[in-house]
């Protein structure tokens, strides 16, 4: 076997990104090397070059990106038993360290690469009839906003939710939400096609956040009661204060998207008065990866339409840009090695 592989490679010291030729990652006692057969690009991944996001536990200047891996098993490290070669996994998106998550792709190497190593216990099997492209994205695009709607938000089936931000994140949640039952599920975007999309996933009302008929519009929708809950998937200030005014009294808002600065309350009074409650979520637990991949097997959800295309690895900056971009409205891109 060649002993070096591409990977895709972000320097925090010199800003830069590139894919270059790197030693091939040996497995260690407890660890799988992964041939990494799909991986999908998010929009962290676009935080972390642009410099929004920095890694807190990263060893070094320099990490691959990628945490949204699908792949084959290559090679066992020692001890691992119970998972041969050619076994079909996703690879879970941390790893816990002394009871501290790290985040992979961000705190050690990720799957923007030809292999990936990993600690045995986040690999989870993935049926035949799932294919990597759809599979890799589970570990985020898809378990986070699960996450947000059944951990952090408490989403219960007949409650009206609002969705800022359809993106690949957002347009999941509709579709979760609607797997959910919520009732009804208001999705909220500024561009057209993105509003398209989220009816095309399950949304009963798609609304533009500049439309002067919005406060009337999400009144008539929940007969006057306003939102039960609110995701925000975008991560910016103005969001945040349009859908705390959404809510009805003791409404939830579930905060997703990462804007990287303050947090604001506009006016506390109101606020406490109406008992409303902003919750904080990060990422997903590994049974909402197990939950959902074994929702996929049975027939339960279908990922097919959350592929917006596929790049060759060598790509990956063009993805990055077309993320960017929104070049093409894309639900998720997903890199091919």
């Amino acid at each position: 076997m060649n002993r070096t592989m591409l990977a895709g490679r972000m320097n925090f010291a010199t800003r830069t990104f590139g894919v270059k030729e790197v030693p091939l990652p040996e497995p260690g006692p407890g660890e799988v090397r992964v041939r990494v057969r799909a991986a999908g690009v998010c929009l962290s991944d676009v935080h972390l070059i642009e410099g929004l996001l920095r890694p807190m536990l990263l060893r070094g200047d320099e990490v691959t990106l990628g945490h949204e891996v699908a792949g084959e098993v290559d090679a066992p490290g020692e001890g691992v038993t119970g998972i041969g070669p050619g076994a079909r996994v996703v690879v879970g998106a941390g790893k816990r360290v002394d009871d501290v998550v790290w985040t992979m792709g961000v705190d050690y190497d990720g799957g923007w690469a030809e292999y990936v190593v990993a600690p045995a216990e986040v690999l989870l099997p993935i049926p035949d009839s799932l294919p990597f492209e759809q599979a890799a994205i589970i570990p985020d695009a898809v378990s986070t906003p699960w996450g947000a709607v059944e951990w952090t938000g408490r989403i219960r089936a007949g409650e009206s939710v609002g969705v800022w931000g359809i993106g690949g994140l957002g347009a999941h949640g509709v579709q979760l939400l609607r797997f959910a039952g919520a009732a009804p599920i208001i999705a909220v975007d500024p561009v057209e096609a993105a509003r398209e999309r989220a009816l095309e996933f399950g949304a009963d009302l798609a609304l533009d956040p500049a439309d002067p008929d919005f406060d009337a519009r999400i009144a008539a929708a929940t007969k006057g009661a306003g939102l039960d809950a609110a995701i925000d998937f975008a991560g910016v200030a103005p969001v945040r204060s349009q859908a705390l005014k959404a809510l009805r009294t003791g409404g939830r808002l579930v905060l997703v998207g990462i804007s990287g600065g303050a947090l604001t309350v506009e006016n506390d009074g109101p606020f406490q008065y109406t008992r409303k409650q902003i919750l904080g979520h990060y990422g997903s637990e590994p049974r909402h990866v197990a939950d959902l991949v074994r929702m996929v097997e049975l027939g339960r959800l279908d990922f097919s339409r959350s592929v917006s295309g596929t790049l060759p690895l060598t790509e990956a900056a063009e993805a990055v840009e077309a993320l960017t971009s929104k070049k093409g409205n894309p639900v998720r891109l997903v890199l091919i090695p």
